[in-house]
């Protein structure tokens, strides 16, 4: 029996009725409504490869996959792709909106830096990366809620691109977590909780003031434009494999000229000690940082063990998370020790790009919101503790602890 048979028959069980599910991995368990649910919560923000055709099996045991791809006999419709070309094809899109967002991300940080818009600074509640996380959860309202079922209609590959790999990469934790880490280390401990804070309301209500903005939108469009195109099939899908295979190329093009010209102006930027050098090699890493948390989400709403305990926890988000935060921390100790221009640029391109890349605040706040609407509203901020103070405690002993022996 599939997990979600209709919406219907959900509406006439009780909370606590038995649903028959079959998990794809070739065995059926039973679960209750409410499980059911935590499962979607978590699963808000993204479900990794889970959410390609060839991993369909998987789909009844993932509500969220009928919410983004409609009825089976709309998926149907579209023509599936062999295995290795739309992995190809995804992975594809993850690295060109990956380095796009790595670069939006960038540029946010000079605008509002000091000498600048003078909003932002190092050492501070107001850290570097704060303009970059409230944008990238601003348009997660868009792209990645009210608008992503929209995008997965003519594209599934354009709407992990853009909610996993442009808004995932925008939007960062490790510097976050890492700023307030320093800032503690200074010893302003209340400074760096006040931090914590503050950059979380202001990238909750930064999504939540997506999201109503973008259903305003959209029943603007559905008044104006439904009736004209939707009703006469106009709207522009991607589902052959011959257009499929034109837009990989295209983006692939892309990919091998960004890194390229990339390659080139790290080892110009080097000889020259030039600062930018940071950004090109960012853009070199990147997107293994957005592979890696890509195939890290294929755990969210999966739970631990074959019952899936603590399934409302997004594993997945979780991990990527805190392990960036990690290896952030290690990184700043090993800039602080070795003290070289060519190690400040080497880790300074690392952290941007590969860890800035591998976490995510977007697809955090995303779930963080999933979870404040659902019927247990006291699991976000839960799953917001855990993650936020996982984070800080582990980076706090990963970079202060060593940082004693060098001062």
């Amino acid at each position: 029996m599939q997990r979600l048979q209709s919406s219907q028959s959900r509406e006439k069980s009780s909370p606590g009725d038995l649903v028959g599910v079959y998990r794809g991995d070739g065995y059926t368990t039973h679960e209750t409504d409410d499980d059911i649910e935590s499962e979607i919560v978590s699963e808000a923000g993204d479900i990794g490869d889970r959410a390609l055709h060839s991993n369909r099996p998987s789909e009844h045991g993932s509500p969220l996959l009928s919410f983004c791809h409609g009825s089976a006999n709309n998926r149907n419709k579209k023509e599936e792709l062999p295995k290795v070309l739309e992995y190809s094809s995804c992975l594809t899109h993850l690295a060109v909106f990956g380095i796009l967002g790595v670069l939006t991300r960038y540029l946010l940080q000079k605008l509002f830096r000091p000498g600048a818009a003078g909003v932002t600074s190092n050492l501070s509640i107001l850290y570097p990366d704060l303009p970059s996380n409230m944008v990238g959860s601003f348009l997660m309202g868009w792209l990645g809620v009210v608008f992503k079922p929209s995008l997965s209609h003519v594209s599934d590959f354009l709407a992990i691109g853009l909610s996993t790999g442009y808004l995932g990469s925008l939007t960062t934790f490790s510097g976050w977590n890492q700023q307030m880490v320093e800032l503690s280390f200074e010893g302003c401990l209340v400074s760096s909780i006040v931090g914590f804070l503050i950059g979380l309301f202001l990238v909750a209500y930064s999504i939540i003031f997506g999201v109503e903005t973008a259903k305003g939108f959209r029943l603007l469009l559905e008044k104006r434009l439904v009736t004209k195109f939707v009703g006469s099939n106009r709207i522009l899908r991607v589902d052959g494999c011959k257009s499929h295979v034109v837009v990989m190329a295209v983006l692939l093009l892309m990919l091998c000229a960004v890194w390229s010209v990339s390659g080139v102006y790290v080892r110009d930027e080097f000889r020259e000690e030039n600062g930018e050098a940071q950004l090109w090699l960012a853009c070199i890493v990147g997107p293994f940082g957005v592979w890696i948390r890509w195939f890290l989400a294929r755990l969210n709403g999966r739970g631990l063990g074959k019952a899936g305990f603590l399934k409302w926890i997004p594993f997945g988000t979780l991990v990527a998370n805190v392990s960036a935060a990690c290896l952030m921390a290690s990184l700043s100790t090993i800039q602080k020790a070795v003290k070289t221009k060519t190690c400040d640029t080497i880790t300074a391109g690392i952290q941007v790009g590969f860890l800035g890349c591998l976490s995510t605040v977007s697809t955090f706040i995303a779930e963080f919101n999933a979870m404040r609407e659902s019927k247990h509203p006291w699991r976000a901020y839960a799953y917001a503790m855990i993650t936020i103070c996982l984070s800080f405690a582990l980076g706090i002993l990963i970079y202060s602890v060593p940082s004693g022996f060098f001062d």
